[in-house]
């Protein structure tokens, strides 16, 4: 099968590497020089470092070649940052062959979810998406990993199982798009939110800070938080208990390797955004969706505490310890 990833980033070049060793993969970089850098040193040492590239992946700078690659009963996958989709999805041409993303997240300014994004582009090509608890340098290690690719497409997610599913890497299937792409995009957040709470576990003996309990409580009331959301939109709730739901909540509020929750632990050492974010240097989806995803769930009547506790830290209107106080004041109440 022709792949084409679109896509130089962490996570593009890591499946890139991983099906390069089955099918006749492209991976395409935006940058004409970083194209040829990882042609010249068969690496990615700027997001995937000590990683080697497989000598028969092809990598190019020329869109129109890496899709031209796939048109043939073939598969492309956007491997770009939320903020890229829309823009990748409009040079497709037309009659391009079947697309899935990676990316995670609701569009800035719009709201949007790439499922949503696409409708409004009204998209000949068959149309999905492919997320789950994913690491990119795992992945490119060829560490076990499940994900799962969700459309409205049967036959869509069938052609992402023959692409991607391996000794190591497992696909499974969904028929709700909607679901995996909100547990993909406010996963994040909470990620966020578990980091500054993991951060605020010092103290000492007046006030021992926070602890595992919290940490807990934290991720479950999350899971609730995202699922409200998920249903409203449309969701089915039982998704929320799969891969692209509590299994990517639980890697990324929890891994030392999920850089939203490394933003959190620096947000509750005092450190301003500005400053963390430079240093991080790569894409942390959470800042960028917090905003969008309490904007979308106050629209439709969505109790997100969490979340809005996470949108007044990274404002700034709140230090982690009000928000955490607000949080931990608010009333008793029913579970379900």
């Amino acid at each position: 099968m022709n792949l084409s990833l679109l896509g130089a980033g962490a996570w593009g070049t890591a499946l890139a590497a991983s099906v390069a060793e089955r099918h006749a993969a492209c991976l395409w970089a935006r940058d004409a020089a970083h194209a040829e850098a990882m042609r010249a040193e068969r690496g990615n040492p700027r997001y995937l470092p000590g990683i080697v590239l497989p000598a028969s992946l092809a990598i190019t700078s020329d869109f129109e070649a890496a899709v031209a690659h796939a048109a043939e009963d073939g598969l492309l996958i956007i491997a770009t940052p939320m903020a890229g989709l829309q823009e990748m999805l409009m040079r497709l041409p037309g009659g391009s062959p079947p697309v899935v993303w990676l990316c995670k997240g609701f569009q800035q300014g719009t709201g949007l979810l790439g499922h949503e994004v696409a409708r409004q582009l009204n998209l000949a090509a068959s149309v999905g998406v492919i997320s789950g608890p994913s690491f990119a340098l795992e992945v490119a290690h060829g560490q076990p990993t499940a994900l799962v690719a969700a459309s409205d497409d049967a036959a869509l997610c069938e052609l992402a199982v023959q692409a991607l599913h391996s000794d190591s890497l497992r696909i499974y299937t969904s028929s709700d798009p909607v679901g995996v792409e909100v547990g993909g995009a406010v996963k994040n957040v909470l990620a966020v939110a578990t980091g500054i709470a993991d951060g605020m576990q010092g103290g000492d003996a007046a006030r021992p800070g926070l602890g595992l309990n919290a940490r807990a409580a934290l991720i479950t009331r999350g899971l609730a938080e995202m699922t409200r959301l998920g249903v409203a939109l449309g969701a089915r709730a039982e998704t929320f208990m799969g891969l692209s739901g509590l299994g990517d909540l639980v890697l990324t509020a929890t891994g030392d390797l999920s850089r939203n929750r490394r933003v959190g632990l620096l947000l509750a050492q005092g450190l301003p955004l500005a400053q963390i974010l430079a240093e991080l240097g790569h894409v942390a989806e959470g800042v960028l969706s917090a905003p969008t995803v309490l904007q979308r769930a106050r629209a439709i009547g969505v109790d997100m505490p969490i979340t809005e506790s996470v949108v007044s830290v990274i404002e700034g209107r709140v230090t982690p310890a009000q928000a955490l106080e607000r949080l931990m004041g608010r009333g008793a109440r029913a579970e379900a």
